[in-house]
């Protein structure tokens, strides 16, 4: 069915839409049952994408701008979605994000999905070869472990 302008295959399929002010409490919540970080969430909440069933949260993607480069984070799942091929949908909203504002580059922390990213075209490196200004942020000085694995995808 078609409804404001979204194709929904039924009425629980997720509509993936740009997360506002307003999910913010409800992202946050989302990330920290997940066992992930939300520090610095609030400041790129505009550049997260979320997926919503009758006006839940069922998952989320965040991208962060940082110059040239920018950082994928925070890619989420309720999961009662899970293997429904909606972490694919949202990680894909976020690289046409990224791709759309120019971004060169794109990296990426992970301490559990390391063989999942590879499919989206990421690789390893070492975290000391992020560029500087995703060094910088907040996910790579504080929010992600040292142990957390470090990739990239070129974006050009």
């Amino acid at each position: 069915m078609l409804r404001a302008g979204l194709l929904r295959v039924s009425p629980s399929d997720p509509t993936l839409r740009m997360a506002s002010r307003a999910d913010l409490p409800s992202v946050e919540t989302m990330l920290g049952a997940a066992d992930l970080p939300v520090a610095g969430v609030a400041e790129f909440i505009d550049g997260f994408v979320v997926a919503e069933v009758d006006g839940d949260l069922v998952g989320v993607a965040g991208l962060e701008s940082h110059g040239e480069d920018g950082v994928l984070r925070s890619v989420v799942v309720s999961p009662s979605f899970r293997g429904r091929g909606l972490g694919a949908r949202l990680t894909e909203r976020v690289l046409e994000a990224a791709r759309a504002v120019g971004l060169r580059r794109l990296y990426l922390l992970t301490t559990t999905a390391e063989a999942y990213f590879p499919r989206h075209g990421f690789r390893r490196i070492e975290r000391a070869d992020a560029s500087e200004a995703v060094q910088q942020s907040v996910e790579f000085r504080e929010a992600c472990p040292a142990s957390a694995v470090s990739m990239v995808l070129e974006l050009e």
